[in-house]
């Protein structure tokens, strides 16, 4: 039998210092079998489709669904699929790298402010603005390469970027962008063998690099990273959901169900034309 998903169950209130090892990388699947996976996936996307019509057409609210998650935790995968019956005149996905000379001429929130979705559409970040709080957290190179004076700053820069990412999420939310963030919640152990897959599968070597391989290194250090990002800046207005990512199957169908439960609280509808 299948478990209804709560996405309250996923959902980090506001408030509260996150432990990353009391979420678990892994859940009894919410599918029965993969036949079963694939019809609740399918009922998914065709709501979803259906509710993102009315959202376009109503034109009062913008959706914008942020994902992070340590390498090879399936973000790819989740945006493909859930996604995948969304009409794409009005989904847009980016993904950030690292920034550019003409992005570093500018404050570490400029350059995903072009790509926020207009009212009636919904913007995807792989990735995002986070990276400045997780891996310049973890690496203090790249924020010292950033050109900011941080000697006035101090230890608080990390805890006024905190406070710059809620402040921004908080005007996005007060003008018609509802906004969810997802974590992907991936083991260690289970991103070895993704890895090891990626090198076995000639269709997924291009995925790989040694820099996968450096980065799991600094694991404990990401974690933490992670913890604190989460614990600061998850609020009512814009909550993080720590989603198990063992299962890329599971994974799909709870991250779609949250997005689903957040289209349907809109109480959307079409707009109704005027006598003339």
């Amino acid at each position: 039998m299948n478990r209804t998903i709560d996405p309250k169950h996923f959902r980090v209130p506001e408030g509260e210092e996150v432990d990353l090892d009391r979420y678990p990388t892994r859940t009894p699947p919410v599918y029965a079998s993969k036949a079963d996976y694939e019809l609740q996936l399918a009922a998914h996307v065709g709501r979803m489709s259906a509710l993102q019509q009315r959202l376009y057409a109503s034109n009062r609210y913008a959706i914008l669904l942020i994902f992070q998650a340590m390498d090879a935790a399936g973000k790819d995968g989740v945006i493909k699929h859930v996604m995948s019956g969304v009409n794409p005149q009005g989904c847009q996905v980016f993904s950030y790298a690292h920034p550019t000379p003409a992005e570093l001429q500018h404050d570490f929130l400029w350059r995903t402010s072009c790509d926020l979705p207009g009212r009636g559409r919904i913007g995807i970040f792989n990735r995002s603005y986070y990276e400045e709080v997780l891996i310049a957290r973890v690496h203090p190179n790249i924020l010292e390469s950033e050109g900011l004076p941080l000697r006035r700053e101090g230890k608080g820069v990390w805890r006024n970027r905190y406070r710059s990412i809620v402040d921004h999420e908080r005007h996005l939310t007060k003008n018609g962008t509802r906004i969810l963030k997802f974590f992907l919640h991936l083991s260690k152990e289970e991103q070895r063998k993704r890895f090891l897959a990626r090198i076995d599968d000639p269709r997924k070597n291009w995925k790989f690099s040694n820099a996968d391989i450096q980065e799991r290194q600094y694991w404990n250090d990401y974690m933490k990273a992670y913890e604190k990002c989460l614990s600061a800046t998850s609020t009512d207005d814009a909550p993080w959901f720590v989603v198990p990512a063992d299962d890329k199957t599971n994974t799909r169908l709870i991250v779609s169900a949250i997005i689903l439960s957040l289209l349907e609280s809109l109480k959307l509808s079409y707009p109704t034309p005027s006598p003339e």
